[in-house]
């Protein structure tokens, strides 16, 4: 019993911890993370939909984005999608993405 009640102790402590780090993270880098997983899960959707990179290519130029920088991340994040032998669904892409994006920003602090 004794050793259960620590075990329930030392799970509580390592979810306040990660809680914690995830509060640390700057509102732009959770907004980073979040656009570039919406991004690779749009890439993945054309992929799996037979448009082509070129195609894919030139949707992004065609789109309007809000920050310099979107353009060339998402005409990135597109290309290795591309590249990527994955045949995922979009929405484990998107997560997966996210997930790695804020290790990623955690592991910089």
């Amino acid at each position: 019993m004794h050793k259960v009640v620590i075990a329930l102790v030392s799970f509580s402590l390592a979810n306040v911890a990660a809680s914690v780090q995830a509060k640390e993270l700057l509102a732009n880098d959770r907004f980073m993370c979040s656009w570039g997983a919406g991004t690779a899960a749009r890439a993945q959707e054309l992929k799996l939909s037979g448009v082509s990179l070129y195609a894919a290519r030139q949707k992004i130029h065609a789109y309007p984005f809000n920050k310099s920088w979107m353009r060339m991340m998402a005409m990135g994040i597109t290309e290795q999608t591309y590249d990527s032998p994955s045949r995922f669904k979009p929405a484990a892409v998107r997560e997966s993405f996210y997930e790695e994006c804020i290790r990623y920003k955690l592991a910089r602090k």
